[in-house]
């Protein structure tokens, strides 16, 4: 069985496994903390998948102002050093178009769809939802 690893890229980085029918975690942390816990579950288990959300895919902006336009070139560089660190360290990956995952759900939303009940924001949810439900 394939151990799947979400991640939603951002100053806040979204974090989700998905395992044996569940989510094992959901949380957000700072990217090198999350390359770091990667990195380490690459090396423990030996079918490890990672899909990252790729907003450098996305089209739509919206009326943005500049600060957000800035935001979105950011996040658009962090999807870029993901992409790398994964061919990098040769680990199986996919790049997720942000149309193709339910993304900025509620935390209310996010608990009936999956039952996960311990708290969570809204970069971790968008990273659950790249891997929930994929066997």
């Amino acid at each position: 069985m394939t151990l799947l690893i979400g991640v939603d890229p951002g100053v806040n980085t979204g974090i989700a496994v998905y395992s044996e029918g569940a989510l094992q975690l959901v949380e957000s942390c700072s990217a090198i903390k999350a390359e770091t816990f990667i990195l380490k579950t690459v090396s423990e288990c030996e079918n490890v998948k990672v899909l990252i959300e790729d907003a450098r895919l996305r089209t739509w902006f919206g009326s943005a102002g500049r600060e957000r336009l800035k935001g979105v070139g950011s996040v658009n560089r962090d999807c870029s050093r993901w992409e790398e660190f994964c061919e990098h360290h040769q680990i199986e990956y996919q790049l997720i178009h942000p149309k193709n995952n339910k993304t900025k759900i509620k935390a209310t939303e996010f608990k009936r769809i999956t039952g996960w009940s311990k708290r969570t924001n809204e970069h971790g949810r968008d990273a659950a939802m790249l891997v929930y439900g994929i066997n």
